[in-house]
């Protein structure tokens, strides 16, 4: 079905909407009418969460703490507050109500537990977006009833508040004061053994130094440092030159080794330049070679022996750190010996100072949980309290004319749908043609107006369409 089909099929059945309409909103006039007039009691209360825990004292921003209006909410809504309502309201002890249990429950259970149930079903608890605020509303049939239940409800959710608070307080109290005792016996003794070490061995003070053997030490820290370094050197320096003396930078930077080698070098330019000339027989040429032999003899006796100072200067340095290494071991073992006590000292007062803390920390969370466990401040306060309200808050007629009014029409177009498909007519030739796949020869124009059987005295007889029958074709 297509709009265009829709249309001309609510405007042949468009009397049944209107009567589907009318019947529903006359049905919901009526049962509004006949329905008891319902009051509202509001109460508004402000939340303001501090965040402090009772045992460690540590504050945490309500920020952090996103269900913090949801717990609260569940709170007011609890069964421990309606029995406070119950009791401050004394409904328990009505005649008529007690009758009333019996009858609904077989006077099963309690009467205070069923009351609960009852004024909780009735309570309703809407939180701010954006702020502390709840609103509490209370549903009755008696304006008087709900605001005084409305504002026991207020009253109750305080007391609870306080208690909940208070009870923790209290029992951190308990066990705050039993550790003062022990911190307090702790403290005494590590200040006992703090007096006793002082007499014994004659300390007064731990931070008196020995500063002469301190600044020794060192020094000789300082020296050993630069030895070992030395040390290191020196072995790099032998190694290059035990394994490989004519490369050697020691050998090679000796002035004697330099200036054999320059002579060397002289000697063989001109023993080059007489072989050149000369026969390997000729003086001239012996007394040539003869030179560069010596002085090549000369200069490796010379590499060698720069190289026996390298490994004797390596020898020296390694000497020497042992040396060092030795005078600092002494040292430490005397500076260690000397601040043996004070060190014991030291601790023995870090204890006692420690204790000392901890023993005034737990008297100040003492003081402080015992001011909180005595305590009957709320972090809640009443904003605006509950009155009698002077209009209902239902029946509510005129949205539940709109709301029949909309229903009636949902229905009034299912039901032409639905009469529709049980009973299908051709309302037009469009629907013609695509019915039975056709061409229309011509259409019989609907008259504008309903006319009677008789065209006049001496006309002749036409039939009336109705507004039901399917045009002709």
């Amino acid at each position: 079905m297509n709009l265009s089909l829709l249309l001309v099929t609510l405007r042949a059945r468009y009397k049944i909407v209107l009567l589907t309409v009318a019947v529903t909103v006359i049905a919901a006039l009526v049962i509004t009418l006949m329905l008891p007039k319902t009051y509202l009691g509001t109460v508004s209360m402000v939340v303001n969460y501090k965040g402090v825990d009772a045992v460690t004292g540590l504050s945490m921003p309500a920020q952090l703490m996103p269900g913090y209006t949801a717990t609260q909410v569940d709170i007011i809504k609890s069964k421990g507050v309606a029995l406070r309502v119950v009791d401050q309201l004394g409904l328990a002890n009505n005649p008529a109500v007690r009758q009333q249990f019996i009858d609904a429950t077989g006077d099963r259970g309690t009467i205070r537990d069923w009351l609960a149930d009852l004024l909780l079903n009735k309570v309703d608890v809407v939180p701010a977006r954006e702020s502390s605020v709840l609103t509490l509303n209370f549903k009755g049939n008696d304006p008087q009833f709900v605001a005084a239940v409305a504002n026991a409800f207020a009253a109750a959710y305080m007391q609870l508040s306080v208690q909940l608070k208070t009870d923790p307080a209290q029992q951190a109290s308990t066990f705050i004061t039993t550790q003062t005792k022990v911190l307090r016996e702790q403290y005494e003794a590590a200040q006992a053994r703090v007096s006793k070490y002082q007499l014994e061995n004659n300390i007064f003070n731990a931070d008196n130094r020995v500063d002469v053997e301190t600044a020794r030490l060192n020094d000789l820290s300082s020296q050993l440092v630069a030895a070992q370094s030395q040390n290191i050197d020196a072995n790099s320096r032998r190694a290059q030159a035990e394994g490989n003396a004519a490369t050697s930078p020691d050998v090679l930077n000796n002035p004697l080794v330099q200036g054999l080698k320059s002579s060397l070098a002289l000697a063989e330019a001109k023993f080059a330049d007489t072989a050149q000339r000369l026969a390997p027989n000729h003086p001239q040429y012996i007394s040539a070679k003869s030179e560069v032999d010596k002085l090549r003899a000369s200069l490796n006796e010379q590499i060698q022996s720069a190289s026996r100072g390298v490994s004797v200067s390596a020898t020296i340095s390694k000497q020497r750190e042992s040396e060092l290494r030795a005078q600092l071991a002494e040292q430490k073992s005397k500076v260690l010996a000397l601040n043996t006590a004070r060190d014991e000292f030291s601790v023995l007062s870090n204890e006692m100072e420690n204790a000392r803390r901890a023993y005034e920390m737990a008297s100040q969370r003492f003081n402080q949980t015992s001011l909180e466990g005595s305590s009957k401040q709320a972090d809640i306060a009443v904003l605006t309290p509950a009155t009698a309200p002077l209009s209902p808050s239902g029946p509510r007629m005129l949205l539940n004319i709109a709301v029949a009014l909309v229903a009636g029409v949902i229905l009034g177009l299912g039901g032409v749908l639905v009469m529709e498909l049980l009973d299908q007519r051709i309302r037009s030739a469009a629907q013609l043609a695509d019915a039975f796949g056709l061409p229309v020869l011509g259409v019989i124009a609907k008259p504008r107006a309903l006319r009677s059987r008789r065209a006049g005295p001496s006309g002749p007889a036409r039939p009336a369409l109705s507004d039901d029958r399917p045009a002709q074709a």
